[in-house]
């Protein structure tokens, strides 16, 4: 995801026309702790205590953290299933022009935000407008498209159309996020403030009230009749709403699950992951997109020189200190263009940079920087001292922060003064750190389930056409185009070859040191059954869950 002048976490996805592999939603229970709710009968009232994570600044906007709210109360036009496949909800069907420009979607008839005014063709027009405006609150929706889109039509009330500049192949994947949930064009016309706080879907979800710091109280939309192909029942929802809790310390939420004051949690603390697996129902999604990596600043600092770039990445044991900090639970990923559950990852640059400490201070040495007395290597009368950003109030855990902490000990040992800076949330989307001046490396990543993800974070950044999600500022015209061709093929396997080109450069430029994957987790208690986790980017789904009765009785 992205914010005005700096970069987050986002994500995208495709693949194809109407394909788009995602990463891995596998279940992870262990000991069947659901057993005695086997076969149950669904069964409506209570409400879902949810244990989340972060609290975003808005309950809309570009983060995956308000992805995850927004598929509560708003409906996209597509969702995409484990295989891949797009399959209908506000649009029961789609049709593409021959030149792969103009879109044309059938609506679903007789949908109705919460506010009582119709979802229809002129709603989803003015949502895409509304997306598209530099004010707007949902920046990463320009990011996906915003190259791409010329104009959009409202035919008739349940026909829409989307012309776009030039093919774009991921763009039905896009659209399945929760970033592009339709929103209500009454409420949109209040402002970003009012739709900050109090955002109004069609979805099986209504926002009552956001008490921050604390907690958002959802109530059931009991006139929902929108739900998708992929959804588990069609109707309202079974539970009576959820209190969507925000519980950032890992000990915490995860006490709050085992004292039955939260039916389900977000993030499960790998160090009770096995306590987990057998008390609890434990689904792990491996977020595909870029990976958490090291994104090498290449145009100020000791950085600019590749050769200092590759020696940091031999220089520390990152899948040692990823596999003891997270209990090997988190998957480390060596490849720092993509995250190993993306489509077209290439398997080859897995283990790129492994950890070799002599090589890494041979190139040091070939680089112009000197072993001294102090442990510090010099070069030209200067230390080698690289200040790494990590965003600890947007992104890391304790367990990540543990990692960089054993990553930044190896890395004295070659001779870098790697100073280590914590960001809060605050500051990172303020954009403090999104410049050359402020920091030599920063870690981050981007969900997608498409390597299409590649033109977002790896466009250049010019200044008449900047981008904020390049955080290496790397500029390679080749790299560009390489992606850009992919994004447009619809060729699968040029696609895949154009994607690996372009992985290989950034790899190869050590652009980017890869770290470990993106995940989402989720731990319910036994009795609720029918949690998921949906397949564009791992967004938490609560429509179709219940309480179970001991037995299966409904």
């Amino acid at each position: 995801m992205r914010t005005p002048k700096t970069l987050l976490p986002l994500a995208l996805l495709a693949a194809g026309l109407t394909l788009a592999a995602c990463g891995g939603n596998d279940s992870a229970s262990g000991g069947d702790p659901g057993a005695a709710f086997a076969g149950a009968t669904p069964v409506k009232g209570g409400t879902i205590s949810y244990g989340h994570e972060q609290e975003p600044p808005c309950l809309i906007g570009g983060w995956v953290q308000q992805a995850y709210i927004e598929r509560q109360f708003a409906d996209s036009l597509v969702s995409q299933v484990k295989e891949g496949e797009i399959v209908p909800w506000l649009a029961t069907k789609w049709k593409v022009s021959d030149d792969q420009k103009t879109w044309t979607f059938t609506l679903k008839p007789g949908v109705k935000f919460t506010d009582g005014t119709p979802l229809n063709a002129a709603a989803v027009k003015t949502n895409f407008e509304t997306w598209l405006n530099p004010k707007s609150l949902n920046p990463t929706v320009d990011a996906y498209i915003g190259e791409y889109y010329k104009s959009s039509k409202a035919l008739n009330d349940t026909t829409f159309e989307l012309t776009l500049t030039k093919p774009y192949a991921p763009l039905l994947s896009a659209l399945s996020q929760g970033y592009f949930g339709i929103l209500s064009p009454k409420q949109l016309a209040k402002g970003p403030q009012v739709n900050c706080e109090q955002p109004v879907g069609s979805g099986p979800f209504i926002v009552k009230k956001w008490n921050r710091g604390k907690n958002i109280e959802f109530v059931k939309n009991p006139n929902y009749n929108s739900a998708p192909a992929n959804a588990k029942h069609q109707g309202p929802a079974y539970v009576d709403g959820i209190t969507w809790k925000f519980l950032g310390d890992q000990t915490v939420r995860y006490g709050s699950l085992t004292s039955g004051e939260s039916n389900v949690i977000y993030n499960v603390p790998t160090v009770n992951w096995k306590d987990a697996k057998q008390k609890f129902e434990v689904q792990q999604y491996i977020t595909p997109g870029r990976p958490v990596t090291f994104s090498l600043n290449t145009v100020k600092g000791p950085f600019t020189d590749k050769l200092v770039r590759q020696a940091f990445g031999y220089a520390a044991d990152r899948k040692a200190a990823v596999e003891s900090a997270f209990n090997d639970v988190i998957p480390y990923n060596g490849n720092g263009a993509l995250s190993q559950s993306t489509p077209d990852y290439d398997k080859g640059l897995a283990d790129a940079y492994p950890y070799d400490p002599e090589k890494a201070a041979q190139l040091l040495d070939q680089a112009g920087w000197k072993e001294n007395g102090d442990g510090v290597r010099e070069k030209d009368g200067k230390k080698l001292t690289v200040n790494l950003v990590y965003p600890a109030g947007a992104v890391f855990s304790a367990e990540g922060a543990t990692a960089l902490q054993n990553i930044q000990e190896q890395l004295k040992q070659v001779g870098f003064d790697a100073k280590l800076t914590a960001a809060t949330q605050s500051e990172v989307f303020s954009g403090k750190y999104s410049t050359p001046d402020s920091y030599d490396a920063i870690t981050w990543y981007w969900t997608s389930p498409t390597a299409g993800v590649l033109y977002i974070v790896w466009r250049q950044n010019l200044k008449d056409r900047p981008n904020g999600n390049n955080s290496s500022f790397y500029n390679n015209p080749t790299l560009e185009n390489t992606i850009e061709k992919a994004n447009s093929t619809l060729d699968p396997a040029e696609q895949k070859a154009l994607y690996a080109k372009a992985q290989k450069i950034i790899v190869d430029e050590a652009a980017a040191i890869g770290l470990y994957t993106q995940t989402t987790s989720l731990a319910s208690e036994p009795k609720l059954r029918d949690v998921w986790i949906e397949n564009s980017q791992g967004e938490p789904v609560f429509h179709d869950a219940f309480f179970a009765k001991e037995g299966g009785d409904s």
